[in-house]
């Protein structure tokens, strides 16, 4: 966001989506912050207001702009936006005056809603224009009572699009659509999505009931093919040809499909007598439909509500196509990931389990990686890894970045895990698409009093954590370096550490996303993790990774979490 005195150009001060929304307003239209002061105009406002984006963004917007009649300010307490913003409702106003630039009033309309920026304060949307062009024409039929007027409907676009564009979840934007509509627009929304198998499903059926959404399960759930041909409402919608008004007698004929069947039941079951009917469309396909039904509110649908409705089902469709992108990329990159973790093998004395929980969030696909395998000579090696990114570009990373480990560390089995990484450091740079990645390398065998040892290096990874029979956990520091693919240090050593494991004792290797949280500091999230290992010390090794990934995971996190645990059991036969 622009500020007074970095110079912007018109319509400066309109950051990310806000910016989108606010360009695509064709009146004035400013959005203030929970303290009431200007962070966002457009080029409408600032040609209204005679006043440049770098003496409106940051002002209070009271204090700048309302007078009265005769060019009094407004004492604060008689302002008219000022209970509706603290409300958190919307209101508008048809007589009113704000101060252009060169002191002259200037008569406005204006409009007030709540309008999501993606901060933590509450914000409103202002949308305004001169009084003249408010009033109606001569002969103009007066509009409906409860009807949305112009900057009604501009306000409900702006917020569609902020609130639509800002997730990248279908379920999230179909919740998100519906209250949106609900009850603005309608007493009912119901939803229609068609799947990438060509498959109709009814989502969402959605009723305003004493000022909360409730969903009719009953009345959702699989529906019949779209017919070619038929003329019906919902089908033309759902195959992209045209929005439509219907009623309950639209379906009482001859069915001519199974979903005109549906719609009976539909108009029978919700009582609507009044439905505006829109198709859902994405970039190349037609993703669905939205229809809005009234039952309590008595005024039927327009032609001109059709034309509001297509403004925001064309947003939807936007929308849901970046969802459906997203989580296909996520499902990807999962199946990518689930096929290269390997099956763990089996090493006589040590109990071994794993676990992969994928980010919460759809963009946050990443690069988290586990690994065990035999080096031969009763050797395991065992390897937990991140590769930089969260996309699918990580997870083919991770994969590129593992087969390189791989077949180093079976190369050079002889060499400490330190050398072996320094090589594979220096294959990152070269042979693969890796930028920067995290790893710990470590080697389990046995010295010659027959105890497990372990030997291992870190770059820039969490350190392992080892929790002994008695529940003392304690962090594996030794053996630390750089992170992978930085281009720097490759030609140094790198540090190698190595400790005996106690019988009964548990090892824990795990990704960052076990212990970092945006909220909180990562020496927190590594105490959580120490003492949640401890308490579950006497767990069997499958209790104590279900457990440990439910109890130290942050509530807040938003990064994948893959997790190797080895429980240390009797000294293995020597042959």
């Amino acid at each position: 966001m622009e500020t007074a005195g970095e110079g912007p150009g018109p319509g400066a001060g309109r950051p990310g989506a806000t910016g989108v929304a606010l360009t695509a307003i064709g009146t004035g239209a400013y959005v203030v912050d929970g303290r009431g002061r200007i962070v966002a105009v457009n080029a409408a406002a600032e040609r209204l207001l005679g006043r440049p984006a770098a003496a409106l963004v940051g002002a209070d917007a009271h204090d700048l702009l309302h007078r009265s009649a005769h060019g009094e300010t407004v004492p604060t307490s008689q302002c008219r936006m000022r209970p509706a913003f603290l409300a958190s409702r919307p209101a508008q106003n048809d007589h009113d005056w704000f101060e252009k630039g060169d002191g002259t009033l200037l008569a406005i309309a204006w409009s007030i809603t709540p309008y999501d920026t993606g901060a933590d304060d509450t914000s409103a949307l202002v949308l305004f224009h001169p009084r003249e062009a408010a009033a109606e024409a001569p002969g103009t039929a007066t509009a409906r009572e409860g009807a949305p007027d112009e900057l009604e409907r501009l306000a409900l676009l702006a917020e569609t699009t902020t609130q639509l564009t800002s997730t990248l979840s279908v379920d999230e934007a179909l919740h998100r659509l519906v209250t949106l509509v609900l009850p603005r627009l309608a007493d009912w929304a119901v939803i229609d999505l068609i799947s990438e198998r060509d498959e109709v499903w009814r989502t969402k059926v959605v009723h305003f009931e004493d000022g909360v959404p409730v969903s009719r399960r009953d009345l959702e759930g699989p529906m019949a093919p779209v017919p070619a041909e038929s003329p019906m409402p919902l089908s033309r919608a759902l195959r992209g040809a045209s929005s439509t008004i219907a009623g309950p007698d639209t379906y009482q004929g001859a069915p001519d499909s199974g979903i005109a069947v549906e719609q009976r039941k539909l108009f029978e079951a919700t009582g609507m007598h009044s439905a505006a009917i829109a198709p859902i469309r994405g970039l190349r396909d037609v993703l669905g439909a939205l229809t809005l039904g009234r039952s309590e509110q008595p005024d039927a649908f327009t032609t001109a509500d059709l034309t509001l409705l297509e403004d925001i089902t064309r947003r939807a469709g936007l929308a849901l196509d970046n969802a459906r992108l997203y989580q296909r990329q996520r499902k990807v990159a999962e199946t990518m990931q689930r096929y290269l973790l390997p099956q763990l093998p089996r090493v006589p004395g040590l109990e071994t389990t794993s676990r992969y929980l994928p980010a919460p969030d759809a963009s946050h696909v990443g690069g988290d990686w586990y690994d065990a395998f035999p080096l031969g000579d009763g050797d395991t090696a065992l390897v937990i890894g991140d590769v930089s990114g969260h996309d699918l570009d990580a997870a083919a990373g991770m994969a590129q970045l593992r087969n390189v480990l791989r077949s180093y560390a079976w190369s050079f089995r002889h060499e400490p895990p330190g050398r072996v990484v320094e090589r594979v450091d220096r294959a990152v740079l070269r042979i693969t698409d890796v930028s920067m990645a995290t790893l710990v390398l470590a080697v389990l065998g046995t010295d010659e009093e027959g105890r497990w040892t372990m030997s291992w290096t870190n770059a820039g990874h969490p350190p392992p954590l080892l929790v002994t029979r008695e529940g003392v956990a304690g962090y594996l520091t030794g053996g630390g370096g750089m992170l992978l693919g930085t281009g720097t240090g490759t030609d140094r050593p790198r540090a190698d550490g190595s400790t005996v494991l106690p019988p009964g004792s548990t090892l824990v290797l795990y990704t960052d996303g076990l212990i970092e949280a945006p909220s909180h500091p990562i020496d927190e999230g590594l105490e959580r993790l120490r003492r949640h290992a401890a308490v579950l010390a006497h767990r069997p090794v499958e209790v104590f990774a279900d457990e440990l990934l439910r109890r130290a995971r942050p509530a807040d996190n938003d990064d994948d979490v893959a997790l190797l645990v080895v429980r240390v059991g009797a000294r293995p036969e020597r042959g």
